[in-house]
């Protein structure tokens, strides 16, 4: 039965953790406490040694329409610093982050998928970046990563105009990194993720950190492979043609 109440719905098999957003009465908008609960929830998966890789999706037929307009009336600021602290939180998650969007995602939803570190959508989504709609001021660090997925000119027209884009445009602009016909996108997603959760999450977290910009850890992913066995255990497997088993976790080396 699908759920009623809105909630963020958790489950973790085979080295994934999946995160449905779910609040099918409001086309899975985002309540206050919704927001409020992610970060604490992401840092529970991120501390679960059984976890390599994470998806975020919504319930149903919509990834996210939004934060729940209600919570605007009980104070903007208070809603967007509840948004802001969860994307934020979603981005500094530690292991690799993928967006499997199909329906709508606008406004929040838009913030959270921005901030996974990939994005695949089924044919016929659409996304949307809507705070002029409102008269809403955009987070600087939300248009920041806008920018940095599609580029100043599109990032102008989405914060411009509020108006949504298809699959196609997202494709071509970067803002998604796969389209999949309809039907298809949860087996992709299940496929894909299965492959990041197999791969060296020393390799993940080394190029996730350089990828925001940070030039000054060379030294310290150096001395975690060093320390960490992935490397000795992945040439091990190439010569010996088979699947390696990676072991490296965060602090593991100390």
């Amino acid at each position: 039965m699908e759920p009623t109440e809105p909630r963020l719905i958790t489950s973790v098999e085979r080295g994934v953790a999946t995160v449905v957003i779910a609040n099918p009465a409001k086309r899975n908008a985002m309540t206050t406490a919704m927001w409020r609960s992610l970060p604490e929830l992401l840092e529970r998966l991120a501390a679960d040694p059984s976890v390599r890789a994470l998806v975020l999706t919504g319930a149903g037929n919509t990834f996210c329409a939004g934060a729940d307009i209600s919570a605007l009336r009980e104070g903007a600021e208070t809603a967007q610093g509840l948004a802001v602290a969860a994307e934020e939180a979603l981005a500094a998650f530690p292991l690799p982050t993928l967006a499997a969007v199909r329906g709508y995602c606008v406004g929040g939803g838009g913030q959270l998928a921005a901030a996974c570190d990939l994005r695949f959508a089924e044919e016929g989504a659409s996304f949307g970046v809507t705070p002029a709609k409102l008269g809403i001021v955009y987070p600087s660090s939300s248009t920041r990563r806008l920018v940095s997925l599609v580029g100043p000119a599109t990032a102008k027209h989405l914060l411009f105009s509020g108006e949504l884009i298809g699959t196609e445009r997202a494709l071509r602009t970067g803002l998604v990194d796969e389209v999949l016909p309809a039907g298809g996108l949860d087996g992709r997603v299940e496929e894909y993720a299965g492959v990041l959760a197999s791969r060296s999450l020393l390799t993940q977290a080394a190029a996730k950190e350089f990828a925001t910009g940070r030039t000054d850890r060379d030294a310290h992913w150096a001395a975690e492979a060093r320390g960490g066995g992935d490397t000795a255990e992945g040439v091990a497997a190439f010569l010996e043609r088979r699947a390696p088993r990676f072991t490296w976790t965060p602090g593991a080396t100390g």
